[in-house]
């Protein structure tokens, strides 16, 4: 007996004529339009299973932003429907992106009819089962976290991942001690090491774990909005401050406040910002009256915050009052022993998210993951993982899913060595967005930073 009501949306006419034919024979139903204008009044009427979306729908058009687009229209309106993408350019990224916006999978053009009846099939089941509980709206912000274990809710967040290296145990003995006392801490570390992930775990195991944990991009708060983020304001203090509006400070006040990437932040905001640490008050901009806040304060930088003291880019004061407590994340590269427990945790994840029978990973996989520098430390093994499990074919990951790039030799790349790291880190943003064909939302969750992040990083060297 065929089951199940399939929608097919692309502007090839061929195609539509193929699968007219190809897909009757199968499901129960199935209806085919030329455009998405009418795709959500259509779904309305004809309320399929799942949806085949073709990604572009204007000539010489291959960005897959329109079919991205209504993949999250869709998922908002009807978030039980299905949706499987038709693309014919198997970009990795683009597939990611999209399956991460609420997308069920994806068929390349031109297909195997097996493949993509499966496919269609598996979506049509996956629609007959209830959601995950807090899943609606499928946007990519309940991904799971660095270091973590779960579907990413915001409830039931496991304990973070300690690992077995000697780093990482002094690390947990430190917490243990001072987690529950209100001493400021400054963690350090590369990018990509969970930073914002032992933050977490630090409130978590404090006395304030009942509280707020109110994190913050320091860096990527532009200096005209750092006051009104931060420290709030009241209604007409500005154009379109149309009611009050309490700062992150006050929204922190009885649990703890995270302030990411502090050495980002310019040296004149430094200085209100030590005000307020000193004094434990907020004055609301457009206000006189201070109001005072309760906070644990927890900071952290990928950068050399010593040197940018030395070279007075960072006030030695500031320095001193979030230095209490340091602690420093090392990199995965100096950890190999807790590669493979980190890549089997993800690998469950995006297994049961991307409704993948993926369960192990080969030797071989195992050998180069082991080996396999990390230069993006956690944050891109969870990233090689994610990939790999929505590219796989089999129930075991081999180590061609991983598409794990060989570092350059010194005999390839003499130069390699002398980078500083800001050329570094041009030379990856400047590599992202060319592979990337210039889409800065990819560009910016590729390199896992925000996309205020991201355009300031772009001003900063002029790319």
């Amino acid at each position: 007996m065929k089951k199940g009501k399939i929608l097919v949306v692309d502007d090839n006419a061929n195609i539509r004529s193929a699968l007219e034919l190809l897909l009757p024979a199968y499901f129960a139903e199935v209806e085919l339009l030329p455009s998405p204008a009418g795709l959500l009044t259509a779904v309305q009427k004809f309320r399929p299973d799942a949806v085949l979306l073709d990604m572009n729908f204007h000539t010489d058009t291959n960005t897959g932003g329109e079919g991205l687009y209504w993949t999250g229209e869709l998922k908002k309106a009807y978030p039980h429907v299905q949706i499987v993408l038709f693309t014919a350019y198997a970009d990795i990224a683009l597939a990611v992106e999209g399956m991460k916006r609420g997308a069920f999978d994806f068929i390349v053009k031109p297909w195997e009819n097996d493949k993509l009846i499966q496919t269609l099939r598996d979506a049509c089941e996956a629609y007959s089962q209830p959601l995950p509980k807090g899943e609606g709206t499928m946007n990519g912000s309940n991904q799971p976290s660095l270091l973590q274990e779960g579907t990413g809710e915001a409830s039931g967040e496991a304990p973070m991942f300690w690992g077995s290296s000697a780093a990482m145990a002094e690390i947990r003995r430190t917490v243990a001690k001072v987690a529950p006392t209100d001493a400021t801490i400054l963690i350090t570390g590369e990018n990509g090491t969970g930073k914002d992930v032992l933050a977490r775990e630090i409130h978590a195991q404090s006395l304030r774990s009942a509280g707020p944990m109110v994190s913050v991009d320091a860096g990527a708060i532009p200096e005209t909005l750092f006051e009104g983020e931060l420290f709030g304001h009241v209604k007409g203090a500005f154009t379109d401050a149309r009611s009050d509006h309490a700062g992150k400070f006050e929204q922190a006040s009885g649990g703890t406040l995270f302030l990411d990437e502090i050495a980002n932040i310019p040296l004149t905001l430094q200085a209100k910002l030590l005000r307020v640490l000193q004094s434990r008050t907020v004055t609301r901009v457009g206000a006189e009256a201070p109001v005072p806040v309760d906070i644990r304060l927890i900071c952290a930088t990928n950068g050399n915050i010593e040197q940018m003291v030395g070279e007075g880019r960072f006030r030695e004061d500031l320095y001193f009052r979030i230095n209490t407590v340091r602690l420093h994340l090392p990199p995965l590269r100096e950890r190999p022993d807790d590669i493979l427990p980190l890549a089997r945790r993800f690998l469950r994840v995006y297994a049961q998210r991307y409704h993948r029978a993926v369960t192990a990973i080969s030797d071989e996989a195992a050998t180069a993951l082991r080996h396999h520098p990390w230069n993006g430390n956690i944050r891109e093994l969870q990233n090689t993982i994610e990939k790999a499990v929505i590219l796989s074919e089999g129930s075991t990951l081999q180590v061609g899913d991983f598409r794990l790039q060989r570092p350059a030799t010194n005999d390839k790349n003499p130069a390699a060595d002398s980078l500083t790291i800001k050329e570094s880190e041009e030379q990856l943003i400047r590599d992202a967005i060319v592979r990337l064909n210039g889409n800065l939302s990819l560009v910016a969750r590729e390199l896992g930073i925000s996309r205020p992040t991201l355009y300031s990083k772009l001003k900063k060297y002029d790319i």
